[in-house]
């Protein structure tokens, strides 16, 4: 049964997108406009919550973007983008899996929240400043790590790269790239170069218009 992916433009669904572009499985992309819940109610029908990602695979349903990297990365693309429990790296990748989700993007959905997406009596500036200081400050962990090595943990691009790639990416939209250090910045261009990551911005942007969904990225909706 094929794969389907319920998503929004460059929001956190890209990630699960991206993996299955890395993977080379067959899916089927449906685009909805940002943020679907209050733009299209139908969506809860594939997620309750109203947030995407919305992931179908026979009669698995997931909703959690890091999550659904580990399960494609570990069902499809094992000791490729997935790390083993017997590999030395396996904790680490774990670890920077989630790190990615947790402790990157987080901060960066109260930047958004408060500089761009509560109606203007509601901004809260001087949340947004902190919450950007924050994430900055817990990117900087990986400076000596990125500056040593290519890729994040076990000397090959994995399922961690996706998911710490996409919240450098959501900085990019948030005009916090220029605060990157070195090693990051240039990370930061190395994930984006990558063909498969090209192909999810193709595909994203060709569903979306041949299904009547506007171009704009979710950060910026």
């Amino acid at each position: 049964m094929t794969i389907t992916l319920h998503h929004c433009i460059s929001a956190r669904s890209f990630r699960p997108l991206w993996m299955l572009e890395e993977i080379g499985l067959p899916y089927e992309l449906r685009v909805w406009p940002f943020p679907p819940r209050v733009k299209d109610k139908r969506y809860f029908e594939h997620n309750a919550l109203g947030t995407v990602p919305a992931f179908v695979d026979g009669a698995l349903r997931m909703t959690e973007s890091a999550a659904i990297c580990q399960y494609l990365a570990q069902r499809h693309s094992p000791r490729a983008l997935d790390v083993a429990p017997d590999e030395p790296a396996f904790g680490e990748y774990l670890n920077l899996l989630h790190f990615g989700e947790a402790t990157l993007t987080f901060p960066q959905t109260l930047v958004l929240r408060y500089r761009r997406f509560e109606p203007d009596e509601r901004k809260q500036p001087q949340v947004a400043d902190d919450y950007a200081t924050w994430f900055l400050a817990r990117l900087r962990t990986l400076e000596p790590r990125l500056a040593a090595n290519e890729w994040l943990c076990a000397g090959r691009f994995t399922a961690a790269d996706v998911s710490v790639g996409y919240a450098l990416v959501l900085a990019g939209y948030l005009d916090l790239a220029d605060r990157f250090t070195p090693a990051v910045a240039a990370y930061g261009q190395r994930v984006q170069a990558r063909a498969a990551y090209q192909r999810a911005l193709a595909a994203q942007d060709r569903a979306a218009i041949e299904q009547g969904v506007p171009l704009t990225p979710a950060p910026l909706a």
